[in-house]
């Protein structure tokens, strides 16, 4: 298989920045995201699966398929710095077993001194990781009724398309968890929620059931990592692909607030309306104020400084909570 997103673990879809990426010495740039740029080592021949791949996260913050301005200072530093952190839980410091995921040492050994493989000009915001076979299924995991899930509710009673009891409010906990697929579509066009059964479809049952009892774990085990320290992981998003050996491995971020909704446990618990107890740690003080003040029509507006920091402050407020 030749080397593309499918390889390298990074399915962001949609329209991208303008904004040229950085000259990394000894790599070369081969695609970039609404938030993450990819790299591979300068001299991996075209066509040709490389050794390794550099991940990158910047500040772009997207919202409603645009790429906004400015970004959100330490984004990507934020966002980086708990993937690998939820990482490390899921390789067994949560006391689970561990989970296959695509990061790679990046350090080497140069004599007797340690080389860090990484460049300067992106330490604390890039992954080192292996090329996989990447699955088109976006694994999406709901224990929580909210968003378009809650939507779906109200009108047929179900999320997509499964029955749900009668009665519930926006922010209920479910009775299980669900797992909800989507599949990656091609570059700028939207996912498409689908079936379990279509999912089989795509992918094959051996693997649609392994992505699904996957998924379901990756979330319980981080459901109560999150509950003992205070917080609610309503609904998560994972993407996997199988290494060289067939493994099917975890890729991509992992339960960072760009891919995952966060609530505080007390809000939830004590809140008197939606907005109080579903107070998001990501960008939703982004959506909220687009939501108010464009009309989704051509390009948007500037985001005011007063937003950007809110939401810097909040993405960095959940990764204290997390990892303190």
């Amino acid at each position: 298989m030749t080397q593309s997103r499918a390889r390298t673990g990074t399915r962001d879809n949609g329209q991208v920045t303008s904004a040229p990426p950085l000259e990394l010495a000894g790599w070369r740039h081969v695609y970039s995201g609404k938030v993450r740029d990819l790299y591979v080592p300068a001299d991996t021949a075209e066509g040709a699966a490389p050794a390794h791949l550099l991940v990158v996260a910047s500040d772009r913050v997207s919202a409603f398929d645009h790429v906004l301005s400015p970004g959100i200072p330490d984004k990507g530093a934020l966002l980086t710095t708990l993937s690998l952190w939820w990482f490390d839980q899921l390789a067994g410091a949560d006391g689970g077993r561990s989970i296959p995921n695509h990061l790679v040492p990046d350090h080497a050994l140069a004599g007797d001194d340690a080389v860090t493989l990484i460049p300067d000009a992106v330490q604390g915001r890039a992954m080192l990781v292996r090329s996989l076979d990447m699955q088109p299924i976006e694994c999406v995991v709901r224990g929580y009724l909210t968003g378009s899930g809650w939507a779906e509710y109200q009108s047929s009673g179900t999320v997509c398309g499964i029955p749900l009891p009668e009665g519930l409010n926006d922010g209920d906990r479910l009775p299980e968890p669900l797992y909800t697929p989507a599949f990656k579509a091609p570059m700028g066009e939207h996912d498409e929620n689908i079936s379990f059964e279509r999912s089989v479809e795509i992918v094959g049952a051996d693997t649609a059931e392994a992505l699904r009892d996957l998924s379901l774990e990756i979330y319980r085990r981080a459901s109560a990592t999150a509950e003992a320290r205070g917080l609610i992981l309503a609904d998560t998003k994972f993407e996997f692909g199988f290494d060289a050996d067939g493994v099917l491995t975890l890729a991509d971020e992992v339960l960072t607030s760009d891919s995952s909704r966060y609530w505080d446990a007390e809000a939830w618990r004590t809140g008197t309306t939606p907005a109080e107890r579903m107070a998001s740690f990501d960008k939703q003080i982004v959506r909220n104020w687009l939501a108010a003040n464009w009309d989704k029509q051509g390009e948007p507006p500037a985001l005011p400084a007063e937003i950007v920091e809110r939401t810097r402050d909040r993405y960095a407020e959940l990764l204290q909570l997390l990892t303190a």
